[in-house]
C-alpha cells in the first residue's frame, strides 16, 4: 500500500498522510487487544515498580545507564524488525506491518551514535539479559511467528504511551539538545495522532483470523516480553551499583517534597493518596507548588501520570 493511499477501513494512512481517528465499538472481552491489555496488567504493574523505572519517572536518570538502556533497546528492536521483515507477509502478522510508522532501530543507532561517536558498533556490546530476549524473539519468529504479535503490541503500543512521558523526562534531566538529539527513538514522525494509530493497531489485532487458544497463547507470549524486559531493567539496576554516582535530578528526590511514589499508573494512585492522607497530601502539594521549581516538577509529573494512564486506556 502506498504512503498515500489512504486504508477504507480506519480513514488512517499506512504511511505520512493524514491521521484521522475511527471510534472502537462493540470491543468484547474475546478480542486480542482486551485479552492483552487484561492478561498483562498485573506483569506490567510489576514491570513499572522496577528501580530502574521508578527512578527514570521522577526524573533520577543516570546518563551511562541511559545510554546502556538505549544499546539494550537497540539490539531488541534490531531482532524484532528481522523478524518482522521475515515474517511481513505471514497471514496473522501482514495486517500489523507498518515499518515507516513503526521500526525503531535505525532511529536507535542515531540515538547511541550521538552518544558514543561515529564508532559506536565497536563500543557497545549486548548484555546478557538483553541477550536472552534476543534469542527468544529470533526463535519466535522461526518458530511461530504469530507470536510476534505479542512482541510487537508490548513495545510499540508502549513507546506510543508512556514512552512519550520518559522522552520528555529523559530530555530534561540529562540536558539534551530540544532538536531531539539522543531522544529519535521516541520520535514517530510518520504518526500525526497516536491515538489515532493505537485505535488501528487493536483494531487490526482484533480482526486476526485466531483461535481462542492461540490468544491465550499471544497472552502469555506478552507477559513473558515483559518479564524480559524487567530482567533487563534488573540488569541496569546492578550495573548502577557500580558506577559513580552522575544523577541529574530533574525530579524530586526519593524521599523528597511529594512524597508518593509517581512511577505507579493512575490505576494505583487511589492507594498513593490514600497512604498518606488526603490533607497531608493537599498540604505537600501545595507547599510544592508555592516554589517555581515545584511548579514545573509538577507539570512534569502530572505529564508522566497522563502518559501512563494512556497505556491502560488504550
Amino acid at each position: 500500500m502506498s504512503a498515500e493511499k489512504m486504508d477504507p477501513r480506519s480513514g488512517v494512512s499506512n504511511g505520512s498522510g493524514p491521521v484521522y481517528e475511527k471510534e472502537e465499538n462493540n470491543l468484547s472481552p474475546e478480542d486480542l487487544s482486551e485479552m492483552l491489555a487484561a492478561g498483562t496488567k498485573e506483569v506490567h504493574e510489576k514491570a513499572e515498580n522496577t528501580q530502574f523505572v521508578k527512578d527514570f519517572l521522577r526524573g533520577r536518570v543516570r546518563k551511562e545507564l541511559f545510554k546502556l538502556g538505549a544499546v539494550a533497546l537497540y539490539h531488541t528492536y534490531t531482532a524484532m524488525e528481522e523478524e518482522i521483515e521475515r515474517n511481513k507477509d505471514h497471514p496473522h502478522f501482514a495486517p500489523l506491518y507498518f515499518p515507516a510508522e513503526l521500526h525503531r532501530h535505525e532511529a536507535l543507532a542515531r540515538d547511541i551514535e550521538y552518544f558514543y561517536g561515529p564508532e559506536w558498533k565497536s563500543k557497545i556490546t549486548c548484555s546478557e539479559a538483553t541477550q536472552r530476549y534476543v534469542d527468544h524473539i529470533h526463535q519466535v519468529g522461526q518458530e511461530d511467528p504469530v507470536l510476534l504479535v505479542a512482541h510487537a503490541y508490548t513495545r510499540y503500543m508502549g513507546d506510543l504511551s508512556g514512552g512519550q512521558v520518559l522522552r520528555k523526562v529523559a530530555q530534561r534531566a540529562l540536558k539534551l539538545p530540544p532538536t531531539r538529539e539522543g531522544l529519535e527513538f521516541y520520535q514517530f514522525d510518520a504518526i500525526h495522532s497516536a491515538k489515532a494509530f493505537k485505535q488501528l493497531y487493536r483494531s487490526r489485532m482484533n480482526e486476526l483470523d485466531l483461535e481462542v487458544e492461540t490468544k491465550k497463547k499471544l497472552v502469555e507470549e506478552a507477559v513473558k516480553a515483559f518479564h524480559f524486559n524487567m530482567e533487563v531493567f534488573e540488569e541496569l539496576e546492578e550495573i548502577g551499583k557500580t558506577i559513580q554516582e552522575d544523577v541529574l535530578d530533574a525530579g524530586m528526590s526519593a524521599h523528597g517534597e511529594m512524597g508518593g511514589d509517581i512511577s505507579k499508573c493512575p490505576y494505583y494512585t487511589a492507594k498513593m493518596a490514600a497512604s498518606g492522607g488526603t490533607a497531608y497530601f493537599g498540604q505537600r502539594v501545595m507547599a510544592a507548588l508555592r516554589h517555581p521549581t515545584g511548579q514545573v516538577l509538577f507539570a512534569t509529573w502530572f505529564a508522566a501520570l497522563a502518559g501512563l494512564a494512556a497505556w491502560y486506556l488504550m
